[in-house]
């Protein structure tokens, strides 16, 4: 395992420590359908209010998407998206100092979030649909969360080697692009186009293996279908599951948490924070 420990450096001159304790993302989605919360924050009041109390249930980056990644969802214009994210990041670029991430794989959407007051993309493309948010990212010297994705390719067998296989060719584009190393964090994309309950979990036992890479680590299990089959719970009802998720993956090394709630992972995070403090300190006094 190699260390993530440091500073995720992002646009507009802000960032956040990946030291002490996990950090969690928020999911607001400008959307009337996302699997599990689509349509309940679908403008921009209660976009914001939704944020809003996030942030005040312990949320640090507020993750702003405007279309639907859940499989089968109808596509939307990039001009669509733009219109449902755009008034919302600037509203809350003008209500608090959070970090906000844009959640899209559309350069143009990327760079007109970033003008608008963002300070992360997150593309859960890996930088593979369109390239060029690599460049504006670099320009703009933004936080960039690079995803992993099984859908539309060919996939290896063993579920580690073909995050790898991605991961390698989407963090190239990103070198190419010159985007800082310290503005980058890899997320190994749970169900996406990963659709067992044995491919996702064995990824999640096998997730410290990416720390290889270099780079701090991102996850989203948040009320993901795999939970469903696992707890036999629907969508809205996961929350429990996503939490026990949450400790197993920064006992893992994993540094920020893509959630949908926030309170329930904040107190998952406290107890495994303390665990990983308290294991700190039980190997110091064997070393001495």
């Amino acid at each position: 395992m190699r260390a993530t420990t440091g500073y995720w450096r992002a646009a507009h001159g802000l960032g956040i420590a990946l030291e002490a304790k996990g950090r969690l993302m928020a999911i607001v989605n400008v959307t009337p359908d996302s699997f599990s919360d689509g349509g309940r924050h679908f403008s921009v009041d209660r976009a914001v209010e939704h944020a809003l109390s996030c942030l005040s249930d312990g949320a640090e980056i507020l993750d702003i998407g405007g279309e639907s990644t859940r499989p089968g969802a109808t596509p939307v214009s990039a001009a669509e998206e733009q219109d449902r994210v755009l008034p919302v990041i600037e509203q809350l670029a003008r209500e608090t100092d959070a970090l906000i991430s844009i959640d899209t794989y559309r350069a143009d959407t990327a760079r007109r979030a970033i003008a608008a007051g963002a300070h992360i993309i997150n593309d859960v493309h890996g930088l593979q649909r369109e390239p060029e948010i690599a460049a504006i990212a670099a320009e703009y010297g933004a936080g960039l969360c690079v995803m992993h994705t099984g859908r539309g390719r060919d996939r290896l067998a063993d579920v580690v080697a073909d995050q790898f296989d991605y991961l390698e060719r989407s963090l190239a584009i990103a070198a190419a692009a010159k985007v800082a190393r310290e503005t980058i964090v890899l997320d190994p994309g749970f169900g996406f186009a990963k659709e067992t309950v044995e491919e996702n979990m064995a990824l999640m036992a096998r997730c410290d293996e990416l720390l290889a890479l270099g780079y701090p680590l991102l996850v989203g299990t948040s009320r993901k279908r795999f939970l469903g089959t696992l707890t036999g719970r629907e969508a809205g009802e996961r929350d429990a599951a996503t939490a026990a998720t949450t400790v197993l993956l920064r006992m893992k090394g994993a540094s920020v948490f893509r959630v949908h709630n926030v309170a329930i992972n904040r107190d998952a995070l406290a107890i495994a924070d303390a665990m990983i403090a308290a294991q700190r300190e039980a190997g110091k006094e064997q070393a001495l």
